[in-house]
């Protein structure tokens, strides 16, 4: 019995900053951002925004779509939200999503965190819970918000997304094998205290590390598995930015692309990187941003072709994990739903977006309203006795 990904849809808030008016600011030469990493702009969250209102926003298609189709979303019964940018150290983000979305409370929720990894944690174990009981459906949400010192060498790669994902038996979009690599070394390249409200990063080093994990997890695949890299049509890599995808791509076909040029490999990766470049990274979201980006943005019909995933999380954890487009998975696509949201988003000058920046959710205890700045159907709009309020518009 086949089990996947039977639906996907992502999110990204509607402020975004050019990295040409970054680079214009800060003394920085725009192609270090826009050849040097790859990167053309970045969404930024409004004072509205979080984690927990980006998957709302991103799971209303799905939700919506199982109703269209005369399905019960109250058939999902488990909601896995993987994050890095928690909200609360005991409760979990997914619980507030489960009463924005009202589904049934016959429902397990939990929150998943390591790094940008966790978000292929929650998907596998859905694959398994569902091979146990194929009557189930699973919400799996990658949600994120990246976040760095201003002028610093990672400002330039924040951003922010959702990723919402529905996992049942018999998948409309992409069904998953169970044959995985992975690979995990304690390593100090990334990481975020909880007394930080931003990340630590050593670029060089985690890049460095990046392209080990990708190696080592390749290697235990090909222990795991018959496949050989010459079976895959695309790849999907974690995406910090989309520079970083092509580096790992090249040193994963070093030794095992024999039949293939530059131009094939690129094509192999291009479209995944589309939507990367302009909202910049989201973390847990980044590598299933990039399969939406090259689902919407490939015409071919792809029905049939494999895809290789790499997901990979500082400190590290990296896995590779395969899947097979399933015909006619176009009718489950939002690719019109995600080119209007992209293209309405509002661009920031760089005063806004110093003022949005430097927005901190209060930790007073006092009560706080917030300025309504988001367009999506979920915001958050204030803060009570450190109790967080969400509103449905």
């Amino acid at each position: 019995m086949p089990v996947g990904i039977d639906d996907i849809s992502f999110y990204t808030t509607n402020f975004s900053l050019d990295l040409q008016e970054l680079a214009a600011n800060n003394g920085s030469d725009a192609a270090k951002y826009t050849v040097g990493i790859g990167q053309e702009r970045m969404s930024v969250p409004g004072a509205d925004e979080d984690v927990v209102t980006m998957a709302a926003n991103a799971s209303m298609a799905l939700i919506d779509g199982m109703s269209a189709r005369g399905e019960d979303p109250q058939a999902i019964t488990t909601i896995l939200f993987a994050t890095e940018t928690g909200i609360d150290q005991s409760k979990a983000a997914g619980v507030y999503l489960h009463s924005l979305l009202k589904l049934g409370p016959r429902c397990r929720v939990v929150e998943l965190k390591q790094a940008c990894y966790s978000a292929t944690a929650a998907l596998l174990l859905a694959t398994a819970w569902v091979a146990r009981k194929p009557k189930e459906k699973v919400l799996v949400i990658a949600s994120d918000i990246a976040r760095y010192e201003r002028q610093s060498p990672g400002e330039a790669t924040q951003g922010c997304g959702a990723v919402a994902m529905i996992v049942s038996a018999n998948p409309r979009l992409i069904e998953l094998d169970p044959e995985t690599g992975i690979h995990t070394e304690d390593v100090m390249d990334f990481w975020r205290p909880n007394y930080r409200s931003t990340a630590l990063v050593d670029g060089k080093y985690s890049t460095k590390v990046y392209l080990r994990s990708v190696r080592a997890a390749w290697q235990d695949f090909q222990h795991q598995s018959d496949l050989t890299f010459g079976d895959f049509d695309y790849f999907c890599y974690h995406l910090p930015f989309s520079r970083m995808a092509q580096k790992a791509h090249n040193h994963l076909a070093n030794g095992n692309a024999h039949k293939l040029n530059a131009k094939a490999l690129d094509q192999q990766i291009s479209a995944s990187l589309m939507y990367n470049r302009i909202t910049g990274n989201s973390y847990t979201a980044a590598m299933y941003i990039g399969l939406v980006s090259l689902l919407d943005n490939t015409s071919a019909d792809l029905a049939g072709k494999r895809i290789g995933f790499f997901s990979y999380g500082s400190g590290s954890v990296g896995e590779f994990f395969t899947g097979t487009l399933v015909k006619g998975y176009q009718n489950m696509l939002h690719q019109q739903a995600h080119q209007t949201m992209l293209d309405a988003r509002q661009p920031l000058n760089y005063a806004d977006y110093q003022k949005m920046y430097a927005f901190e959710v209060p930790t007073d205890g006092g009560d706080h309203v917030f300025e309504q700045q988001t367009n999506g159907k979920f915001r958050l709009t204030g803060i009570s006795q450190h109790k967080r309020l969400y509103q449905v518009r």
